[in-house]
């Protein structure tokens, strides 16, 4: 039967509150732990206050079946800054059995989906704090919840957008905090691991293999990737020399190589349009899962096998979805959202590259698609909320934030732009954008000073209507076209809710 149509990884839904897994002993203290958050005005529970996280050590020993907890054993170093007495971590899908903070045990507790540290004595604003915890990580579906782990035909990978890292590792689940990460996966002999970055060489001892990968840029906890499989690792260079890993199921690797070999030639086609590729390595994670969606985790994308041996998916479609995740390295990973209302940035701008690939690649015509947008853009308001100001998650339903309107009605707002300032004063802002906030954070507002700038003239009216609008404000040089209701499209939506 005919695929559902579906636009993002959103899988994103807080039903109700979800009781932690983590156990551990009760501490006694003048109030009672609580879970705390960064305030996040979709996600208010993600994040803690009071450090900044600088590293993540991240171990996983996988005993060979994906119905099987793993063991792990999660390093966090980071710098506190204001004086703690008690450390919050967001965790809430395994079984904590120590905690140690600087080398001393420290007492733990759960509080929501908080995991709450209480070390031996205070910790001072401007100091440094170094915390492992030994826990395990299981690959189980949390109640009610999507994301984590994710179950493939031989083994595991991470899927971990918005708010799911957490059920895989103590953290600081938010992309404000970004980090350098080190992966070590010890798996029996005849899987392989990768991990987001470059590889260290593997060290066998006895009937396992550990696999260690290094980040070269900070990451999100979001972008985190771990593959685990009966894979084949397929390399090639890119432009400039970059490394090109791809990870394949090794009984497939002849069929997917014609797809694998067009990665090169789309990186520099975006390096022709943004700049120079971000990070140290990039490939593709092909998927033996039916997850609904395709992610852009960091230097490693995951996509479903199937979008690739499916007849039903044209050639050109799914091009254009390779880009879109490619492009997400520039836009999302290497510049990541400040809060998650900042994601039309993400969505927008990976939809735009996808739409401008698929028009001057494969004659699918951007303007074509810009004015079907158009069409859907004040429905798509009126469900999701406009493009900079998503309504939040519905308890029960799984489209989490990711819907039209960040995706293709963001994707608008870039074209609308575009329509304003004209195509060379956007194309300068595209490549500012990219380069002016590499490896950090940013905001729409960051966005909307950038492009007038950029443009040499105040924006603010203009991007007031186009984000934030109950309604669609006319097109620049369109006059002519009406936002009407929507017809329903048959098309495969990537990166979407199941």
């Amino acid at each position: 039967m005919p695929r559902t149509p579906r636009h993002r990884l959103a899988r994103r839904l807080r039903a109700t509150a979800v009781a932690s897994a983590v156990t551990g002993c009760l501490i006694a203290a003048s109030a009672p732990p609580a879970p705390l958050g960064l305030g996040d005005r979709l996600y208010p529970y993600l994040g803690n206050p009071g450090y900044d996280v600088s590293s993540y050590d991240l171990s996983f020993a996988y005993p060979g079946d994906n119905s099987k907890p793993l063991q792990a054993v999660t390093v966090i170093d980071a710098r506190v800054t204001k004086t703690l007495d008690r450390v919050n971590l967001d965790f809430a899908h395994g079984t904590v059995g120590s905690v140690q903070v600087d080398g001393l045990p420290a007492a733990f507790t759960a509080a929501g989906e908080d995991l709450v540290v209480t070390p031996s004595v205070p910790l001072p604003a401007g100091s440094r704090m170094r915390i492992t915890v030994r826990h395990t990580s299981d690959p189980a579906p949390a109640p009610g919840r999507d994301g984590g782990w994710v179950r493939t035909a031989d083994g595991l990978a991470l899927a971990n957008q918005a708010d799911a890292a957490h059920l895989v590792f103590p953290c600081n689940d938010h992309p404000s905090d970004k980090a350098m990460f080190t992966f070590r996966i010890n798996a029996p002999k005849g899987y392989t691991a990768v991990a987001n970055g470059l590889p260290a060489a593997p060290v066998r001892s006895g009937g396992s293999v550990t696999w260690t990968y290094r980040t070269r840029h900070p990451m999100a906890t979001e972008l985190a990737q771990v593959s685990i499989g009966r894979s084949a690792v397929l390399h090639r260079t890119g432009p400039h020399g970059l490394p090109v890993r791809d990870v394949v199921p090794a009984g497939d690797r002849a069929a997917l190589a014609p797809w694998l070999a067009k990665t090169p030639g789309q990186i520099a086609w975006m390096e022709s349009k943004v700049g120079p590729y971000p990070f140290e390595t990039y490939g593709v994670l092909m998927a033996s899962a039916a997850t609904g969606f395709e992610l852009e985790t960091q230097t490693l994308s995951l996509f479903e096998k199937d979008l690739f041996t499916d007849p039903e998916w044209p050639r050109w479609y799914v091009e254009s979805v390779m880009v879109h995740e490619l492009s997400h390295q520039w836009f999302g990973d290497s510049v990541s959202p400040r809060t998650w209302s900042d994601v039309w940035l993400n969505e927008g701008h990976a939809t735009w590259y996808e739409a401008l690939y698929a028009d001057e690649k494969e004659h699918q015509p951007l303007e074509t698609r810009m004015r079907a947008a158009y069409v859907d853009s004040d429905r798509w308001r009126a469900v999701g909320g406009p493009p900079a100001l998503p309504k939040p998650p519905v308890a029960g339903q799984k489209i989490g934030i990711f819907r039209p309107n960040v995706y293709d009605g963001a994707a608008l707002v870039l074209y609308a732009l575009r329509q304003k300032i004209g195509k060379a004063a956007f194309e300068r802002l595209e490549r500012a954008w990219v380069r002016d906030h590499r490896d950090s954070t940013a905001t729409t507002a960051d966005f909307e000073t950038l492009a007038s700038t950029v443009a040499g003239r105040d924006l603010g009216g203009f991007f007031k209507g186009w984000l934030y609008g109950a309604k669609t404000p006319p097109m620049p040089g369109h006059p002519d076209w009406k936002s009407v209701p929507p017809k329903k499209t048959a098309q495969r939506s990537h990166e979407t809710p199941m």
